[in-house]
């Protein structure tokens, strides 16, 4: 008996490694001053255009989406999900992304996989202008189905204090701007797929008319990173406050950014929910509660902003690429949740 045979192959893990460090230095920023396989990520901080600088980090992980990545055998999309959306959970706050860490567990190491999920992780990374600057692969035979894995994301990002976003300022009167998803993002899918794949007997492959693409092209979009769009913005104040959706929806993630005597008032009808939303609601026959709670039906990222600053603040979306933003609602006086209208 060999550690090979009981299941775990040192070989694959030192070529995964190999794999991984060409991926992982194309992302490296000037702050990285260690290599991939030291036992710690070193990174210097500049804090020389800082007052008061404060860390900010999240963890997170992709959820159920892996199913869908097993199914359709494509693991390139799954390491853009987990960076994006542990870039926007920090940035809600006005952190800009410093460095980040994965962590890939499986239950037999292979190369080519891994590669690919790094593949995704390093591009994300090299988009939103942070390092991947280390994580840990772990081979665990018997623990994970074969073909299966499990993936979570750390980050770490820093914002001046002064240019915090923490939604205190947040009165009645302001505005809720939304900002359109690319699809489910990271959330929901343990309905989708149960809708998708055991109602209707369908596989990644079968292509939907509704839809216009195939169940995989559509349940496998990658997460949304709205740190381009909102990065010229960041320091300058006329953002109050803002909330990812993600699991939860509007209806459980915005009252998160409210302060006490605050309330959110969201029209429905403020904008088009897309065919993906639609056609789950429909086939599953699920109640529209149940829908908004599940998933972010549309709307991924909202921005809470005074009135005054609406238009301004829809002018630098549109000058920094994003056309769709929308009015979706506005603050009132009342305890912290969400009123749907």
């Amino acid at each position: 008996m060999d550690y090979k045979s009981s299941g775990v192959d040192i070989d694959a893990g030192t070529e995964t490694v190999r794999r991984i460090r060409q991926l992982a230095r194309a992302t490296f920023t000037p702050g990285v001053l260690s290599e991939i396989g030291s036992f710690g990520g070193l990174f210097r901080l500049d804090t020389t255009a800082m007052s008061e600088p404060v860390l900010v980090s999240s963890a997170d992980g992709v959820g159920t989406k892996l199913k869908v990545a097993f199914m359709a055998n494509l693991h390139t999309t799954i390491g853009v999900d987990l960076v994006n959306h542990c870039v926007n959970d920090i940035l809600v706050q006005g952190a800009m992304p410093l460095f980040f860490l994965d962590y890939l567990a499986t239950g037999q190491l292979s190369p080519d996989v891994a590669e690919q999920i790094v593949q995704g992780l390093a591009r994300a990374c090299q988009d939103n202008g942070c390092a991947l600057l280390g994580g840990e692969t772990a081979e665990m035979p018997g623990f994970y189905h074969d073909g299966e894995y499990d993936v979570a994301g750390f980050i770490v990002g820093v914002v001046d204090r002064p240019r915090l976003i923490d939604g205190k300022s947040i009165a009645p009167g302001d505005v809720l701007l939304g900002l359109p998803s690319s699809g489910l993002h990271t959330n929901g899918y343990s309905l989708a797929r149960k809708i998708a794949f055991e109602q209707l007997g369908l596989n990644v492959d079968t292509h939907v008319p509704d839809l216009g693409e195939t169940v995989g092209q559509a349940l496998l979009r990658p997460h949304r990173s709205y740190l381009p769009v909102i990065k010229p913005m960041l320091g300058t104040g006329v953002i109050k406050g803002m909330a990812h959706i993600t699991g939860g929806g509007i209806t459980d993630n915005l009252p998160r950014v409210l302060p006490a005597g605050t309330a959110a008032r969201v029209n429905r009808t403020s904008w088009r929910v897309p065919a993906i939303f639609r056609w789950l609601g429909e086939s599953g026959r699920v109640p529209e509660y149940d829908l908004r709670r599940a998933l972010n039906m549309g709307i991924g990222m909202i921005l809470v902003v005074g009135k005054s600053e609406v238009d301004g603040v829809r002018k630098a979306l549109l000058n920094a690429g994003e056309a769709n933003s929308i009015v979706i609602g506005d603050i009132v006086a009342g305890d912290p949740g969400v009123e749907y209208v």
